[in-house]
């Protein structure tokens, strides 16, 4: 007898995860200040507030990715690699721009 319903939950969580990481990672680069540099005069006390909302929206992704990733990969896997491809560019994506975002705060707060 096979119990196949533990994988099924963890494709489901897994699903589910990362879904809420690229939604996470989606809001954080709508909100990114990349691109102009000036900032109209009176509204400076929000930098400071938007830096910290993306340092914590880019670590809450980097989390998300890394329970998504431990949830989609258990030690059997299904015969679809296209699948394992699709989520491993999406993981990718979500984990190296949320490294970019980390990287380029500390380097623009400073």
């Amino acid at each position: 007898m096979r119990d196949r319903g533990i994988l099924r939950a963890r494709i489901f969580l897994g699903s589910v995860a990362l879904l809420a990481a690229v939604i996470t990672w989606g809001t954080t680069l709508m909100m990114s200040p990349h691109g102009d540099t000036t900032a109209v005069s009176g509204v400076e006390h929000v930098r400071t507030t938007v830096a910290m909302f993306i340092r914590n929206s880019a670590i809450g992704t980097l989390v998300l990715s890394g329970l998504a990733a431990w949830l989609l990969f258990p030690a059997r896997r299904p015969r679809r690699p296209w699948r394992d491809w699709a989520v491993i560019a999406a993981i990718a994506l979500t984990v190296l721009t949320s490294l970019y975002q980390l990287f380029w705060l500390r380097s623009a707060l400073d």
